[in-house]
């Protein structure tokens, strides 16, 4: 956020709508709910709330279905807390962060097993021909001298290579 005013007013709302959670609403559909960030717009006109689920996908989606009846009255609690001109419309959005982090964890993991096996085995391993395959050129010995004004490399002609 570049506007200073819309972050501090985010940060109010998260914490007005963690607290009226925390005293609970009277849908039992809703489940353990974590506010993890608040967006404002600009105009402070729009809040995107993000929040994670404590269960599995059923308690996700009741809890969404709760927030999403509740949100009249927690837009009416916000505006009579934050002492704004204009109340924001709120908008819950379920935050994925932490499962796409639980997903990139369980890939690192993997390829941290695939690394150990993989060195596993090259380390009893030898070269399948030589270790060094590349061919080098011949090197001159004391008293040959360099007639062929290569350096020290032999050229092989067609009819040396049978």
């Amino acid at each position: 956020m570049s506007n200073p005013r819309a972050g501090k007013v985010a940060e109010r709302i998260q914490q007005i709508i963690a607290r009226r959670l925390e005293k609970g609403l009277r849908d039992p559909r809703l489940g353990f709910v974590t506010i993890t960030d608040v967006r404002v717009t600009g105009d402070l006109q729009h809040a995107s709330i993000f929040y994670t689920v404590y269960g599995d996908e059923e308690a996700q989606t009741d809890t969404a279905a709760a927030l999403r009846a509740a949100t009249g009255m927690l837009r009416t609690e916000v505006g009579r807390q934050l002492g704004t001109r204009l109340t924001p419309t709120l908008e819950f959005i379920h935050d994925e962060l932490p499962e796409s982090a639980q997903h990139l964890n369980d890939l690192l993991a993997e390829a941290r097993r695939r690394d150990e096996e993989s060195a596993a085995l090259a380390e009893g391993a030898q070269y399948a021909g030589e270790a060094d395959p590349y061919v080098k050129p011949r090197e001159i010995e004391d008293g040959e001298s360099d007639t062929d004004g290569l350096g020290g490399a032999e050229l092989i002609d067609d009819e040396d290579r049978d």
